[in-house]
This record gives C-alpha cells, structure tokens and sequence, in this order.
C-alpha cells in the first residue's frame, strides 16, 4: 500500500538522514517516477522533505524534524497504530514490519484492543498478496472462475479492489471480456496468474454491488415463515435481524423474512435439518418437502 510505503520513507529518512532516489527505487521496487510522486506527497502533507542536486546530494529531512511530534499528536499516533493492527489480520507482507517500526518511533507499546480472524474453517488459498502486487502495480490477473451453478470460465481483469462484506471475500475489477465492471466472490477464483501485462488507470465507473453469483434476471423476492426449533436457537440470532424474530411460548422461534427465491434459499432451509419448518407460502413448504424426500431415498 502506498501509505505503507510512504511511512517507511520518512522512516529511512530520518534513520539516515540523506538517500538517493535511486536506493529508494531499488529499496521498494518500484520506478523513479513513484518515488519521485511519493515524495511530492510527503511535502504536501507537510513533512519538511527537500532534494539536493550534485554529488553529496539526495533527499533528506530538515534536521529538526521529529516524526512523533512535529506530524501527529497522541491520538493521531494511536489510530495509525490501531488501524495498523487491523490490516495485520489479512496477513500482508509488510504491514507488520510497518507496524513495528512506528511502534518503535512513537515509543508506544500498544494494546491490541480489537483481533479480526477473516479466515473461515474451509481451507481457502490465500491470495492477498498477489492482488495487492497486481493492483498496485496495475497488472492484469488471469483466473479460472466458478459461477453459482459450478460452470467454469476464463478470466482476464484489471484488478481495482479486494472487498469485504456480508461474510465474504470479492474482487473488484474491469472484466476485459465483458468490457465492464464485475465483482467475483474470491473463494471461487482458482489458479491465480499475475502477468506481466500493465492496464492504464480508466475513468471512474460504477461497481457492481452484487457479485457474479446471481442468476441473471433477478429472482422474484417471497415472503418466507419459518418456525425453528429451540435447538437451533444459535442459528436464529446469528443469521436473522431481531426485528424478523419472534419467540413462541414453546421456546421455538417464528422467523419471517423477505428473500430472493432461488436454489440458495433452498439449501439455506434445508440447513436447518430437522429443526426448520417452511409455514409459508405454500409452494416453497411443497419445494422443501419434495427435496427432503428426495434426500431421504438416498438413505434408504
């Protein structure tokens, strides 16, 4: 990350007080042009950061600049520190080395307030690194993807934007076959090439919020009510809002909710096993009833 980056130049500098452009460039692996860019940015943030020409010369930092407190006062200090934490749980290259580093500099021993565990319990390949390079970078990426139904296509894409939400992992990016943007679910991309090919920066456009994993049309919304049995009581506050859960003097549970009907909604049902009851509407309880037969005769 850039703010990575730029964090540990003044960090160099101020550990040795003049570097060349060229050691920064071999230093970080990036192009003279980033780091001539990265310094600009420094000085408009008001890092006192000069450049001398000739031999002897380089970039350097006024002599009476103290990082902790000239830049940032005590809290700003602490919620670099903490955000620096919580980017440590996605397990980057260099953030922990960042992370220890101003530690170090602020003379501050934090307490981890907060740990974020984004892996699940299936085993996933870890691809972060690879889209931090190619999205910093700017290279395209080759992979194979599975869609809902489990057909598989090839992909070439210009990354933008690993994302977080609803439980799952997503990748932002320019689908060069589709000529737009799309958004894939992470876990089901498979063998992950960065290349070597560059993409120049395009013209802001709107993000799918919705990931490639949806039917094409857009599946009629139903209103479902399920009854739930005490034993999945765990099930019903983890996966249901409040406001759609209403207990029964039994101890079971009324859940009503309104939701795309497709083969999700089917299989989230039938997750519940025996401790779920579909009361409406009619032809779902006929859908949930024919498959559970379905499944039973393979038993029997």
């Amino acid at each position: 990350m850039q703010i990575n980056r730029l964090f540990e130049i003044v960090y160099i500098l101020l550990d040795k007080k003049s570097v060349t452009a060229k050691e920064l460039t071999e230093h970080f692996g990036v192009s003279r042009r980033t780091i001539c860019r990265d310094i600009d940015a420094l000085s408009s943030a008001g890092i006192p950061v000069y450049t001398k020409r000739g031999k002897g010369g380089g970039i350097s930092l006024l002599p009476n600049f103290i990082l902790n407190k000239s830049l940032l006062n005590e809290r700003e200090q602490t919620e670099i520190l903490s955000a620096l934490y919580g980017l440590s749980s996605i397990k980057t290259n260099d953030t922990d080395q960042v992370l220890q580093k101003l530690s170090t500099r602020f003379n501050k021993t934090m307490t981890n307030w907060m740990d974020v565990d984004f892996s699940d319990w299936s085993h996933e390949n870890d691809f972060f690194n690879d889209f931090k390079t190619a999205i910093l970078e700017r290279r395209i990426i080759e992979f194979d993807y599975y869609n809902q139904a489990g057909d598989k296509s090839f992909r070439r894409v210009e990354p933008i934007q690993v994302w977080f939400k609803s439980k799952a992992w997503y990748l932002k990016g320019f689908s060069l076959a589709k000529q737009d943007m799309r958004t894939f679910k992470i876990a089901r991309i498979k063998n992950l090439v960065v290349t070597n090919e560059s993409f120049a920066e395009r013209e802001p456009l709107p993000i799918l919020t919705k990931p490639e994993i949806c039917t094409p049309e857009e599946p009629n919304v139903v209103n479902i009510k399920l009854r739930v049995e005490p034993e999945r009581a765990f099930r019903v506050f983890d996966d249901f809002h409040e406001s759609m859960i209403e207990k029964q003097s039994d101890g079971s549970f009324i859940v009503t909710v309104s939701w795309p009907e497709n083969n999700w909604l089917y299989g989230f049902i039938l997750s519940f096993g025996k401790y779920a009851e579909v009361l409406e509407p009619e032809h779902i309880r006929n859908i949930i009833k024919n498959e559970a037969q379905t499944i039973s005769k393979k038993y029997l």
